[in-house]
């Protein structure tokens, strides 16, 4: 019963994840550490969220505030990372070492430089950034806000040359190794809020000081596997300061329109999440929690979404648009798949998940409802919105995916989450309404994409 149980299931695989470019134990090899990773990542942000609670409403708020003008800033050069990690699957694909090499050297160098810009413009305009985007928020949240945004602008040299190095890892498939590191980096940046904020009670300051210090912790970790310890890039220190045009070309082909993408998106984000700081700090803390909680759902098709951009890349760069089609189509339905048994999980432990966060009781039915809505939503757009993209991306085709995402964003979650939210006056759940109506516009537009030929007809190298 066992075997042939066993053999079905390896048939049923070998039917939808295995192809002439890899096979179903090549992609389970390169999605169970990006799956691990998230996991981490987004459960570990759950702890440190948790563990700032212990220090008020307003610390809560704060940082979510300041975190949704990071996670802006941060995706501008993690964008650049993933033209990086593209370029890098494509040459990967073709076989070409050298190549591989080159655009490995070249994706360090351009996002580490784009992040240090960033860091210096923000610090420099820290106080006109936080007048313009929270100035209706309380003078106690005002100042921990200031605090944790100086502190952690100074920390974003640190996470790009991680998230380059992992990037480019992860087009050659060597996802284990950008596993080690992004968990070094965020295990530390736990243990350290441990310290800092349960034992020492320093509040954001603390929170402040221990992302700083495993950032760049995690930043050299990754350079020194660059330089000592990986054997397949053969990149060497001097290889940072060398700027070959044409492979910065390439990446910025597919860097730049995401990262346009990305400012435009997380601009949009960003504007909501004003006009949610005017609806009041328990509609923060709401958005806030919410947000965290739904990350925690999304945790498997994040990683899926992550793995498709190496999967399509390496089948574009040998040519095998057969191939590419069919794993994007089983990514689709697995990314599905993953998002109802997660809700299924994790719905019925709603009680003891939100008590992590020690929320104020008058938000705890609201939180639930918006919190059910976007699970039961989820299914069936989140990966048409979120993975499709990536693996067109993954393709060449940035241009299109960022200009759709641009559209849809402004159109729909913006305009129609103040409608729904501030004039309608249905509150934080409008604002979450109209994200997933953004969810299914966008989705759709992307599936028509992808029934044409266009999305493989770029020449990327």
């Amino acid at each position: 019963m066992l075997v042939r149980l066993r053999t079905r299931m390896s048939g049923l695989l070998s039917n939808h994840l295995s192809g002439e470019s890899m096979d179903y134990r090549q992609i389970f090899a390169l999605f169970f550490p990006i799956l691990i990773d998230q996991a981490f990542i987004i459960g570990l942000n759950l702890v440190n969220t948790a563990m700032i609670s212990s220090s008020g409403v307003s610390a809560v708020s704060a940082v979510n505030m300041v975190d949704s003008l990071n996670i802006f800033l941060i995706n501008v050069f993690v964008a650049v990372a993933t033209g990086g990690t593209v370029v890098v699957a494509q040459y990967k694909g073709s076989g070409n070492a050298m190549m591989v090499s080159r655009a490995s050297a070249a994706t360090v160098t351009s996002v580490a430089m784009i992040a240090l810009a960033i860091a210096l413009l923000i610090i420099g305009l820290h106080q006109p950034v936080l007048n313009l985007l929270f100035g209706s928020a309380s003078p106690d949240v005002l100042e921990s806000a200031r605090i944790y945004l100086i502190g952690s602008s100074t920390s974003f040299l640190g996470i790009a040359i991680v998230q380059a190095v992992c990037g480019a890892l992860r087009g050659i498939g060597k996802t284990r190794a950008s596993l080690a590191l992004s968990l070094i980096m965020n295990l530390l940046y736990v243990l350290l809020n441990i310290v800092f904020i349960t034992l020492l009670n320093m509040g954001v300051m603390g929170m402040t000081l221990a992302i700083n210090i495993a950032r760049f912790a995690g930043a050299v970790c990754a350079l020194y596997y660059l330089f000592k310890v990986d054997a397949t890039l053969h990149i060497r220190l001097r290889d940072l300061f060398h700027f070959p045009i044409s492979m910065l070309r390439k990446i910025m082909f597919i860097g730049l329109p995401f990262a346009a993408e990305q400012m435009f998106f997380n601009g949009g984000k960003l504007l909501t999440q004003v006009f949610i700081v005017s609806l009041g700090t328990y509609a923060i803390a709401t958005n806030a929690i919410g947000s965290s909680l739904a990350a925690v759902f999304q945790i498997p098709a994040s990683a899926l979404s992550l793995t498709i951009v190496t999967v399509v890349g390496q089948c574009i760069g040998r040519g095998n648009i057969a191939d590419a089609r069919k794993f994007i189509r089983s990514f689709l339905w697995l990314g599905a798949f993953s998002l109802a048994l997660m809700g299924l999980i994790l719905m019925p432990l709603y009680l003891p998940l939100v008590g992590l966060f020690n929320p104020p009781p008058e938000i705890v039915n609201d939180l639930f409802v918006v919190l059910l809505i976007n699970t039961l939503v989820q299914v069936p757009l989140w990966s048409i919105s979120f993975i499709l993209p990536s693996a067109l991306r993954a393709a060449g085709d940035s241009r299109f995916t960022s200009i759709t995402s641009m559209l849809t964003m402004w159109l729909f979650r913006v305009i129609l989450g103040y409608i729904m939210g501030i004039i309608l006056g249905w509150g934080i759940l409008g604002v979450w309404l109209a994200m997933n109506c953004e969810w299914g516009v966008r989705g759709a537009v992307f599936l028509w994409r992808f029934r044409g030929k266009k999305w493989y007809a770029h020449k990327l190298i």
